[in-house]
């Protein structure tokens, strides 16, 4: 019997030294794939704020571009209506055109008021320069909000005209009253 145990002994020692060393050998393995994942997860970490960066860059440009054009189309709209470049006709047109984002009134997060306001402002023939000051700040949330409709900025062209109209009131009427006035 002791020849047996010594025989068994003489094969699992050999046997379990190696499987300890495979063991040991594969947990070394393992921890050092761990470790590489580790850092391949880092360097996504790193590129994925990478694109973040990226994509808050690239969404400040696009609303700054957004802005320019606003502006841009602002004055130029004003300065060639007030000018008498464009006539009411114009104006009549856009606004027909404009009308249609109000149908938008309940889908975004631009106020019923403001919605209803808007069309106030857009069933009157005549606005004040108030009024018209009002309606394209109105018209600039609606192009902040839905600036991929082109109804958006029509509406965004028809305010501004209404400032431009307005504006050439106020000096033909200054300048009337300059005249009555000698």
């Amino acid at each position: 019997m002791d020849i047996n145990l010594i025989d068994t002994l003489a094969v699992l020692i050999p046997v379990l030294s190696a499987l300890g060393g495979i063991t040991s050998w594969l947990g070394r393995k393992f921890s050092e794939i761990n470790a590489r994942f580790n850092e391949i997860d880092k360097r996504f970490e790193s590129i994925d704020r990478k694109f973040e960066e990226l994509k808050t860059y690239i969404d400040s440009r696009i609303t700054r571009l957004g802005e320019a054009f606003r502006s841009y189309q602002e004055f130029l709209v004003e300065y060639l209506t007030s000018q008498g470049f464009l006539k009411p006709l114009d104006a009549s047109m856009l606004k027909n055109e404009a009308t249609r984002i109000v149908k938008l009134a309940t889908m975004n997060p631009i106020s019923k008021e403001e919605w209803r306001r808007i069309k106030e402002l857009l069933e009157k023939e005549e606005l004040t320069l108030e009024e018209a000051l009002e309606l394209r700040e109105l018209a600039r949330k609606v192009t902040d909000e839905y600036g991929d409709r082109p109804e958006a900025w029509k509406l965004h062209i028809y305010a501004s005209m209404m400032v431009g109209y307005a504006l050439r009131k106020m000096r033909e009427k200054e300048e009337k009253e300059k005249s009555e006035r000698r």
